[in-house]
């Protein structure tokens, strides 16, 4: 466990450094030092050795990384871009489904897909990876409705693929009859319910913050929120059950972590801005007293206490958050490097070629689906317009991560294309991973001085 841990913390401490010097986004440097690692001692560390225990392992640290991501979202973001994040999230997902379906004959033909198959397949790889967007963007400086068409597209887009892979996909493989009332029903229910058991469990984690003023048990309090509503989501049908409901249903693990988190995120903002606000005044009625000839020194030490007071309880929630990004850092190294264990090269090797259609394929209809968007949003005043730029950091921000590989172990076990669709999902997670990582590099580097002055621009209107 010692040598985990050092291997670990290792990897990391060079994968930041390379970003910090060289301007190597994180996941590049990890999945690659992992894989280095992973080679020099011969299988040490063994986090997992395994898909199945790897996907158990990604269920564990995936509510931590939801957290972190969702704190960069607010409530404001969230009215002002809703219309364009449900277009990203919903629309041009259930769309790239439906166009997979068009293709699938002629991309895997000879393995005689099923419709039920083909939406399963196409859902684990449409599935993306907010961290990784997240850290290619902290390198720049990107105005700010650009990031959060990405990250907020990258976040709820992982909902809906997984909505999509459940009660459409595995629904239809275990011979569920697929109707149009059927799936508009089921994503009703399963949206809406998750959101609501969000909020509720968001307003909970509230309760519990005003019991303490520890920074330690602030973070457990988050934490706590955040699986909270994971977990409740996705045993809710044992909630039915104890109440006679009789029923298997569940709701959206991502979903509900991702409104708890943003529940909590926006009231504990709204705090820190009443901080600035109360530190301003006292600030102000401290100058005043100072200045009088017969200040009162009571007057000045009270005024003195509120300051600090004020001070302490923003300085808490901003290190709350510092805390999670941290916890979502390690999260992601153990990530990476436990992946590192879990490819199969051979494997890889003998479905190259799937994997490099099925990866072409993808990125092409996500281009589509971004390109339908910029063209939809330059005709309409209640989206954000995207440029060609815009377009491109868009289309290249669908990087595929760990909950593909979630899916993948969903899969009933005795599928007969299960060697084929964990060879897809593998071979395109690692393609994603590096190639798109790169082109994203390459356009905002090219055009950093256009986005640097994109969100000046931004930043003077508003």
């Amino acid at each position: 466990m010692v040598v985990t841990l050092l291997v670990i913390a290792t990897i990391l401490f060079i994968a930041l450094q390379l970003e910090d010097k060289l301007k190597i986004p994180s996941p590049l440097g990890l999945i690659g030092l992992s894989f280095l690692a992973h080679t020099l001692f011969s299988g040490t560390p063994m986090l997992t050795g395994d898909p199945e225990h790897f996907a158990a392992l990604v269920l564990l640290l995936l509510p931590i990384l939801l957290i972190s991501d969702s704190f960069e979202l607010t409530v404001a973001d969230l009215k002002e871009h809703g219309l364009s994040l449900f277009y990203l999230a919903v629309v041009a997902v259930s769309l790239s489904v439906g166009l997979a379906l068009l293709t699938a004959e002629t991309l895997f033909g000879q393995y005689n897909l099923s419709f039920a198959a083909i939406i399963v397949l196409f859902a684990m790889v449409l599935a993306t990876d907010p961290v990784s967007v997240v850290s290619i963007f902290s390198n720049f400086e990107l105005p700010h409705r650009l990031k959060i068409l990405a990250e907020g597209e990258s976040l709820f887009n992982d909902a809906t693929a997984l909505i999509v892979f459940v009660f459409v996909g595995l629904y239809a493989l275990d011979g569920g009859e697929l109707t149009v009332g059927y799936v508009a029903e089921i994503s009703f229910i399963v949206v809406l319910g998750s959101a609501a058991l969000g909020i509720f469990m968001g307003y909970l984690g509230l309760l519990a913050m005003k019991t303490t003023e520890n920074r330690t048990a602030e973070l457990m309090i988050v934490i706590l929120v955040g699986y909270g509503a994971f977990e409740a989501s996705e045993f809710f049908y044992v909630f039915l059950n104890m109440f006679g409901g009789h029923s298997h249903l569940h709701l959206s693990g991502i979903l509900s972590c991702i409104f708890a988190t943003i529940t909590l995120h926006h009231v504990m903002t709204k705090a820190v801005l009443a901080d600035e606000v109360e530190l301003k005044k006292g600030e102000e009625q401290l100058q005043r007293e100072s200045a009088l000839e017969d200040s009162s020194r009571s007057v000045i030490a009270k005024v003195l206490h509120k300051i600090k007071a004020t001070v302490e309880e923003r300085d808490r929630h901003h290190r709350t958050k510092e805390d999670v990004q941290l916890l979502a850092i390690v999260a992601n190294t153990i990530l990476f490097i436990a992946m590192a264990e879990i490819i199969d090269l051979k494997i890889l090797l003998k479905y190259s070629t799937e994997i490099l259609v099925m990866f072409v394929a993808t990125t092409a209809i996500r281009a589509l689906m971004m390109a339908k968007f910029a063209f939809i949003t330059n005709q309409t005043t209640k989206m954000t317009n995207v440029n060609f730029r815009w377009w491109g950091v868009l289309t290249f921000a669908g990087i595929k991560g760990g909950l593909s590989v979630v899916m993948l172990m969903m899969i009933p076990a005795g599928f007969i294309h299960i060697e084929l669709f964990t060879a897809i999902v593998v071979g395109v997670i690692m393609l994603s991973t590096f190639i798109y990582s790169l082109i994203l590099l390459w356009i905002i580097g090219k055009n950093k001085e256009i986005f640097k002055r994109e969100k000046d621009e931004e930043a003077r209107s508003h």
